[in-house]
């Protein structure tokens, strides 16, 4: 059972805000949670599962 992302993966922020995004690894599959701001800015996020890095 894989656990639901409740922070940003690239700056921390909890995930409360309209906009954020929640989504699997391409890599693991491991769910990884975005804010609005990281995702609008293309900041870069490394998965903690495999390591695979994204935009």
């Amino acid at each position: 059972m894989t656990q639901k992302a409740e922070y940003c993966i690239s700056c921390g922020v909890k995930l409360i805000e309209k906009g954020y995004v929640r989504f699997p690894c391409p890599s693991c599959g491991r769910e990884i949670g975005r804010c609005v701001m990281c995702r609008h800015q293309s900041n870069p996020y490394t998965c903690p599962g495999c390591q695979f890095q994204g935009p």
